[in-house]
């Protein structure tokens, strides 16, 4: 039988508990946890029934017994972990976006394929059921050549003053907040369904909120509460972004923080010469593909379609799977990767450079108004 990978996660908000939980799905044993203070980390320990609270994530890469490094901190601290992590031979995964700068994403990059570690970034909506489906078919011929592509990903969790996290400081999150944050999810998706790569885009980003509360000891997705709107913010709510690909196709992407009523909602449609094929994140178990003969709303099934959407699926038709499942898929097949095994659309460090180069040249169209090449 298999020895059980040991894992430490860094970081213990809203998105390292979904780290631990994905990791034990997937058969892990989570050995330790490091928070911001060896006392935070000793009492999440306690609460995730640990064994280990690390005095800091430094200290946790260094720990013999571990084999996997996910790291959850805010984005300005990834680079650090992340590169003792791989020096110390442990195979990473590291929340998005990989660094808060290009040079640091690629270098980190470029060390895990040095170092021959697994290294993955968690663009988890690569596994939907659905997405692998619509990935198919825009593949397939009877797609035909892509016309067009739309795509947003939108959110409300910021939408007011008093609302605020970590993100919103630049210092922490890094010179892109909203794009970097979800836009990265939106473009990695698009250009992996598609097989298109961008190369050129401008991009407009909006700060209607120029003031908010302080963000100290601030959960995300927390709603905003009584404290004083008394700081100055410098990163986006929206991005608005047109992009060409490399082969002419142009692409229409919105990307927001601030829209009420959308608590996590992720769109695309890609508009081919027979057919489109649209997903919506908020009725993953559908897929509508539309022709000029009618259109057809396909439902998740684990015994129809292509073999990445029946792979991919855990449970019956009509019980639905969501984002909690996608993220769990991630990492299991994070874990199988580290084993030997290879599947289909696991997102790499190399991936997570190339949503770093997308999101420097988002800061640089905004900042000159001009069309800008992505490096």
């Amino acid at each position: 039988m298999t020895k059980p990978l040991n894992v430490a996660v860094i970081g213990t908000g809203f998105i390292g508990r979904v780290h631990v939980r994905s990791a034990r799905l997937a058969g892990a044993q989570v050995v330790g946890v490091a928070a911001s203070t060896p006392e935070r980390s000793a009492a999440a320990a306690a609460e995730l029934k640990v064994p280990k609270g690390y005095a800091s994530g430094i200290d946790a890469t260094r720990d013999p017994d571990v084999d996997v490094i996910h790291i959850c901190t805010p984005n300005a601290y990834h680079m650090e972990v992340a590169q003792a992590a791989l020096e110390a031979g442990k195979h990473v995964v590291c929340e998005k976006p990989l660094a808060t700068s290009l040079s640091d994403a690629r270098a980190l990059a470029d060390l895990a394929r040095q170092k021959g570690l697994v290294a993955t970034v968690p663009f988890i909506n690569r596994f939907h059921p659905m997405v692998r489906e619509a990935r198919a078919r825009v593949q397939s011929d009877a797609t035909g050549r892509i016309y067009l592509i739309q795509g947003s990903y939108l959110q409300d969790w910021l939408l007011e003053p008093g609302d605020t996290n970590w993100r919103v400081d630049a210092a922490a999150g890094g010179a892109s907040r909203a794009f970097a944050d979800i836009g990265s999810h939106l473009c990695d998706l698009l250009e992996w369904i598609t097989g298109e790569r961008f190369v050129s885009l401008i991009a407009v980003l909006g700060r209607p909120i120029e003031q908010r509360a302080s963000a100290q000891g601030r959960a995300a997705f927390q709603a905003g509460g009584n404290s004083p709107i008394d700081k100055v913010v410098d990163t986006e709510d929206y991005a608005c972004v047109l992009a060409r690909t490399q082969s002419g196709v142009f692409a229409s992407l919105t990307v927001s923080q601030i829209s009420a009523g959308r608590k996590n909602r992720l769109w695309f449609e890609i508009d081919g010469a027979h057919q489109s094929v649209i997903f919506d994140s908020e009725s993953a178990d559908e897929l509508w593909v539309g022709r000029r003969d009618g259109t057809t709303l396909y439902m998740r099934d684990p015994n129809q379609y292509s073999q990445e959407q029946r792979r991919l699926n855990i449970l019956p038709p009509g019980h639905t799977q969501g984002w909690g499942d996608a993220f769990a898929a991630f990492v299991a097949d994070t874990y199988a990767a580290i084993r030997g095994e290879k599947h289909e659309g696991l997102p790499t460090f190399e991936d997570g450079a190339r949503s770093m180069s997308i999101v420097d040249a988002v800061l640089r169209s905004a900042k000159s108004n001009t069309w800008t090449d992505i490096e």
